[in-house]
């Protein structure tokens, strides 16, 4: 058993230089939170054991951290192992049936064939922040079987990773701008017991930071509500809706906003509750403008039992009674509506292209109803169109192919000549007599 000393390595005085925050001898300001994994000290490198029957476990700073840069190196055993640095988390002691809970972000490592290590998960909390389905060129950045390198860069209220000087995440967030560092040993089934990770060469700068330059098309997670960040507005992202007011959308019939039936209000936009209805009470929304190739990102809140969607390529063009007519991210409670089960092999459940191309949910891919989800719709110039949820690819077609014009003849649209195929069209929220909730509703214009 390891006993730990109080914090006589730890710093009090904010440091313009890197410190080593682990002197390659001691735990002295370390301690072990949550599970009872295995760690030791082997030629000045911390090594964590996978143990049986136990939870998470993290040897965790006695110390908390507000603004910094941490520098380490890490090395995992396995495939299909997993790992993680926790950055301004916290400790419940009473959490996980009273074992104690860390939670907060975490730089994620994982050797698995998915290749997310780099990725933000938000450990005990969130669960995935910035999947490297965000970043896929990042994925290589992995070095299997040998130390990698790791810059976390934790200055206001965003955090940026590098791995081995690529970089891997960028999250802009509302929590914990506080908290302790943490090196995580996962829980593991029987079979991956005794597998190991390492990590050493552990620094830190806490004054004089700045940000290393991110790649200007890099894609950033920020959840401050209506806000678009500066790296954003470098890239060309632009808010779609200004939390404000109703500019830059209209009626689906009408050159107003509707007079009923949506409400703006606290930085969002509300579909409200009517009949359960296809557009029947207030009447879809769109955008004044019509848009090509778009990155489109906007957050969502389902109440039980919502149906709704967001529709691209709306021309007007169509003939029809209920809902404008276009491609579709299925927004739907699928434990509650029976939507869910019908259609062909769940193409109506969430994150779905409606009707036409079911979503392959991860697991943790949707937040349960009640709570915010993000969605995002990417199309770019050659027509390939992929849905994310949360972070994480759920499909992705190219629109006009084939495969594209077989899953239409096959659909509720085989009425409409060509389909989902036009050069523009408009952005569409839909009324479907349930309500839901709008923000952070966003666009990048591709070319």
């Amino acid at each position: 058993m390891l006993f730990f000393a109080s914090s006589t390595y730890g710093q009090t005085k904010r440091q313009s230089s890197f410190i080593p925050i682990f002197d390659g001898k001691t735990f002295n300001g370390w301690k072990i939170l949550g599970g009872k994994a295995k760690y030791t000290i082997e030629d000045g490198v911390i090594v964590g054991e996978m143990v049986k029957g136990v939870p998470n476990s993290f040897l965790s700073t006695e110390k908390e951290y507000e603004d910094f840069i941490l520098e380490l190196e890490f090395k995992i055993e396995g495939t299909e192992t997993n790992s993680g640095i926790q950055i301004r988390s916290n400790y419940d002691p009473q959490g996980n049936n009273g074992q104690g809970l860390v939670f907060g972000k975490q730089m994620d490592i994982d050797p698995s064939e998915r290749a997310w290590t780099g990725g933000v998960y938000d450990e005990g909390r969130r669960n995935w922040l910035y999947p490297l389905d965000l970043q896929e060129s990042a994925q290589k950045a992995f070095k299997a079987n040998q130390f990698n390198k790791v810059r976390i860069e934790a200055i206001g209220d965003e955090v940026r990773i590098w791995l081995n000087d690529i970089p891997t995440a960028a999250v802009i967030d509302t929590l914990d701008r506080k908290g302790i560092i943490a090196l995580q040993v996962h829980s593991v089934p029987d079979r991956l017991v005794g597998q190991k990770v390492y990590f050493k060469n552990i620094r830190i700068k806490t004054a004089e930071l700045a940000f290393t330059k991110l790649p200007q098309d890099m894609f950033v997670v920020n959840l401050k509500k209506n806000n678009v960040s500066s790296q954003e507005k470098k890239s060309g992202i632009n808010l779609l809706f200004n939390g404000i007011d109703s500019k830059g959308w209209r009626s689906i019939d009408a050159n107003h906003f509707p007079k009923k039936g949506w409400e703006i209000k606290d930085g969002e936009i509300t579909v409200l509750k009517a009949n359960g209805g296809e557009s029947t009470n207030g009447r879809d929304i769109i955008t004044d403008k019509q848009y090509s190739a778009f990155d489109l990102s906007f957050e969502f809140k389902l109440t039980p039992g919502a149906n709704s969607g967001v529709k691209y390529f709306v021309t007007m063009q169509e003939e029809t009674k209920g809902s404008a007519i276009g491609l579709e991210y299925q927004l739907l409670d699928d434990e509650k509506h029976p939507d869910a089960k019908m259609g062909k092999n769940g193409n109506r459940t969430m994150a779905s292209l409606y009707d036409l191309i079911p979503s392959l949910k991860h697991v943790r891919a949707p937040r349960p109803i009640g709570e915010w989800n993000r969605g995002r719709i990417m199309v770019t110039p050659d027509n390939q169109v992929t849905h994310y949820l949360n972070g994480i690819k759920v499909l992705t077609y190219r629109r006009g192919s084939p495969e594209f014009k077989e899953l239409v003849a096959g659909s509720k649209y085989k009425d409409w000549p060509n389909f989902g195929e036009a050069e523009k069209g408009h952005i569409l929220l839909q009324d479907h007599g349930d309500e839901v909730h709008f923000r952070n509703i966003k666009i990048k214009e591709l070319k």
